[in-house]
């Protein structure tokens, strides 16, 4: 067995834990922001207000989402890696098996308090799983593809994407409020924090994969 051999298969457990790690956490992170009452994240606007509309579970309708949106990237050519195909289920699953075990927040303090919790673990999570550098999530992808086929900038394309999505889902019932605000605000700088923390070395170098280089597709925060 070569040396490289051996150093690859620890590097690649390391990414499967992070990206999976990642893709849970995120779900949970939802799932916390749902219980807070206090607005959710631009995408999960839109998926309680489809829950609210079909009376299917909002994780269900996450994955749904996600497939859906997938189905979007033919037509612009993207390709879906690992991190994406995970990315439509394991969420939706692990958002749904959270929210079966937290229950909702009373009390103004608590509220902000697990609000506060699902900003900085959503922060946590997406730091996680980009960092393993398995592709980007379906909505990501479909931003990037928009970017390449338009010439519009990342900035333009993502919140044209997240203002359709967020009115979208208010309109259908989805819980728009100040924590949306503060996700909007903090999702950024968390993100591009926990990729610097949680960087891998990239193939063949030796160096870590940081936040500003965009290593096999991965996106990162603009």
């Amino acid at each position: 067995m070569s040396d490289s051999t051996v150093r690859t298969r620890p590097r690649i457990a390391r990414r499967l834990i992070h990206l999976y790690a990642g893709l849970a956490l995120y779900g949970a992170s939802s799932a916390l922001l749902v219980r807070a009452g206090l607005g959710l994240e631009p995408w999960g606007v839109l998926h309680q207000g489809l829950a609210e509309r079909t009376g299917i579970s909002i994780g269900v309708v996450s994955i749904a989402v996600g497939a859906v949106v997938l189905l979007l990237w033919i037509p612009i050519r993207q390709r879906p890696g690992l991190g994406t195909v995970s990315n439509v289920f394991a969420v939706g699953l692990a958002m749904d098996g959270t929210l079966a075990l937290v229950p909702d927040a009373h009390g103004l303090w608590t509220r902000i308090a697990v609000m506060a919790a699902g900003i900085a673990l959503n922060g946590v999570a997406t730091g996680l799983y980009i960092s393993a550098r398995f592709g980007p999530g379906p909505r990501d992808g479909l931003m990037t593809g928009l970017n390449r086929i338009t010439g519009r900038s990342i900035r333009l394309v993502r919140t044209a994407i997240e203002v359709a999505v967020v009115v979208t889902g208010f309109l259908l019932g989805g819980s728009l409020g100040v924590g949306t605000v503060l996700y909007a605000l903090a999702i950024g700088p968390l993100a591009q924090f926990f990729l610097r923390f949680f960087a891998l070395p990239a193939p063949d170098t030796g160096t870590r994969a940081v936040a500003g280089q965009s290593p096999r597709g991965a996106i990162l925060p603009q």
